[in-house]
Parts: structure tokens; C-alpha cells; sequence
């Protein structure tokens, strides 16, 4: 008897501990109804996902107890894991050494200003430079075209006619009389060199014609002059201009920025310097310009001149002495330099 009631006993602790932990699984199932209607997609850390790619591979009946995602997003985990864990065990171990970081952006820099050049082009012109590299090196750090590259973009084709090309505009500033003075600004586009300037209060085309002799003497005229369709541009300006062997290109309508240099150059005149003064009259303003125009020639630097000014600067290492600056324009700009010890 003893025996069967410890079996009855042992039996009956079996049920309830069953029991106990039927209504604990009911009990977290029902919370994880309630998390899955509160939260669309609970965030999972990756120790949650190595957790179940490992059971699905020791527990056949894994599907039935996942909740929070589905099967198919634990078999995802396990591939990808495959995929990162024969990545790393193929892993490079020895062969070349990489080239240096400096020669790798040379040879892009190379493959990028000249998208017609193959390797064996730009190999020769590393030989040429001292680096001795294999071709099969040059063509593995190369700048990849999506397209065969066109013979020349447009960028390269406006380069290659920026000497030979100049632009003028008229733009108005106010006096401490309220008078309103007209500035003449004549602008070479390969060094973004102010030619000539002047102010008047009453423009015409004879005095704008004139102006443009001054800017332009025979031997120093360019191939082309883009401009407005101003009316100022009469025909005394357009025949004198004819006459030094310009071709007038002329913006579109209402289009400023067809000419975007001299705009440009108008922006940073009246960001620099008008805007910070107040005009008393035509003497002033030309002597305020001349003062700004020497110091956007000689000093200021410019983006797309590789960060130096129209009239080139010489780099001064530090071994030249300490750095001063010169003010311009009483204070508003400065410019810097080094003066030896």
C-alpha cells in the first residue's frame, strides 16, 4: 500500500506541476497578445536572434512556440548569419600589400579629370611620376563610369573657351541723396579678372562703347562678349564692338543666370562691401570700388580658382615668420600674409 500511495502521491504532484505550468504558458501568451496588439514590430537585439536561429537547429518543434516573428524571418537570420560566417572565414589573409592611400586618390583623380584614359594611360603617366605600378593595380582603383564617357562634358568644353570669353552688366547703387549711380563692370572668365569698371549717374551706349575700348585695347580682346538684352546696349555699343572683333553673345530673357560669373561677382561686391556702407556720391563710390577691387584681385580667395585669388598667391610656409594681417576697407576685410622674423 505504501508504494501505490507514493506513486499516487508522486503522480498527482506531476498533474498540478503540469497544470501550474499550462496556466504560467496561458498566462504569458496572453500578455504577448496584448505586446503584439500595442506594438506593430517589437525591436529585437541580435543575442534575441542568435537565440532562436540555435533553437530552430536543436528543437524540431520550434515554429509552434515563436510568437513575436515569423519562422521564415528566423530561417533569414540563420542564412544571413551563413553568409557573414564563411565572409569572414574567406577573409583576406596575406597577398599584396595596398598601395599607398595618396597614390590611390591620384589615380582616381586621374581617371575622373580624364574619363576617355584607360589604364595603360594612366599607368604611363604614374611611370612618368615615379610610381612604379602594375596596370592590373591601376585598373582595380579606378573610377568606374556607369556609360561609355562622352569625348568631353560640357564643363570641359566651356574650360577650354573661358580665355577667350568676357561678360559686362550694369548694376544700380543707392547714394546718401537718394540718387541712384550706375556701376560698369567688365569681367574676364578664366581668372574672374575685373578688366574695367566706372560710374555714372546717366549711362548711355556712347559712354558704355567707350568703356569697352578702354577695357579691351586691339591685341587684348576676347573672342566673345555674353551680356544682356539692356537697352543701354545700343548701336554705337554694338558696332564698336564689332569693330574690335567681338561676337556678342546674348542671355536669354529675363535669364541672369546665363551669365553667371559677372552675377555672381555683382552678389559678392554687395555682400563684401556695399552693404556694409553708405555711399555719399559718385567720388566715394569709385574710390570705395577701387579699394574692394584691389583687394578681390590680390587677396580674395575663390572655390573654383582652387582656393586662391585672381592674381595667383604665392604659399608661405611657416619657416617665413609669423602671420600679420593688412586691414581693408577700414577694418571690414583683412588680409594675411607672413612677414619674416
Amino acid at each position: 500500500m505504501n508504494g501505490i500511495a507514493g506513486f499516487v502521491v508522486w503522480f498527482r504532484a506531476v498533474l498540478i506541476g503540469r497544470a501550474a505550468v499550462a496556466v504560467e504558458i496561458l498566462a504569458l501568451q496572453q500578455q504577448l497578445a496584448v505586446l503584439r496588439r500595442q506594438v506593430k514590430r517589437p525591436r529585437l537585439r541580435d543575442r534575441d536572434r542568435f537565440f532562436w536561429v540555435v533553437l530552430s537547429r536543436l528543437w524540431p518543434d520550434w515554429p509552434n512556440t515563436l510568437v513575436l516573428v515569423k519562422p521564415e524571418t528566423v530561417i533569414r537570420w540563420h542564412r544571413k548569419g551563413f553568409r557573414y560566417y564563411w565572409r569572414w572565414k574567406s577573409r583576406a589573409k596575406g597577398g599584396r600589400a595596398a598601395i599607398e592611400r595618396e597614390l590611390r586618390d591620384l589615380i582616381r583623380r586621374m581617371c575622373r579629370d580624364n574619363p576617355t584614359w584607360g589604364a595603360p594611360r594612366i599607368q604611363s603617366e604614374l611611370v612618368l611620376l615615379g610610381h612604379e605600378v602594375c596596370e592590373t593595380t591601376v585598373a582595380k582603383y579606378m573610377v568606374r563610369h556607369p556609360k561609355p564617357p562622352p569625348s568631353q562634358t560640357w564643363r570641359t568644353f566651356l574650360l577650354n573657351h573661358m580665355q577667350e570669353t568676357a561678360a559686362i552688366d550694369f548694376f544700380t547703387v543707392p547714394t546718401a541723396t537718394f540718387r541712384v549711380m550706375y556701376v560698369f563692370l567688365v569681367i574676364r572668365h578664366d581668372r574672374r579678372e575685373i578688366v574695367h569698371f566706372n560710374v555714372t549717374q546717366n549711362p548711355t551706349a556712347v559712354w558704355t562703347a567707350q568703356l569697352i575700348v578702354e577695357a579691351f585695347p586691339f591685341d587684348e580682346a576676347p573672342k566673345y562678349l555674353l551680356r544682356d538684352n539692356d537697352g543701354i546696349y545700343g548701336e554705337v555699343f554694338q558696332l564698336r564692338v564689332k569693330n574690335l572683333g567681338i561676337d556678342e553673345v546674348k542671355t536669354a530673357y529675363k535669364s541672369p543666370w546665363q551669365n553667371p560669373y559677372v552675377e555672381r561677382l555683382i552678389g559678392s561686391i554687395r555682400r563684401d562691401c556695399l552693404d556694409h556702407v553708405i555711399v555719399l556720391n559718385e567720388r566715394h563710390l569709385k574710390q570705395i570700388l577701387s579699394e574692394y577691387i584691389e583687394y578681390y584681385h590680390e587677396a580674395r580667395t575663390h572655390m573654383s580658382l582652387e582656393r586662391n585669388s585672381p592674381i595667383p598667391r604665392d604659399v608661405e610656409p611657416p619657416d617665413r615668420g609669423p602671420v600679420v594681417s593688412t586691414i581693408v576697407l577700414g577694418g571690414l576685410h583683412h588680409r594675411y600674409s607672413r612677414r619674416a622674423a
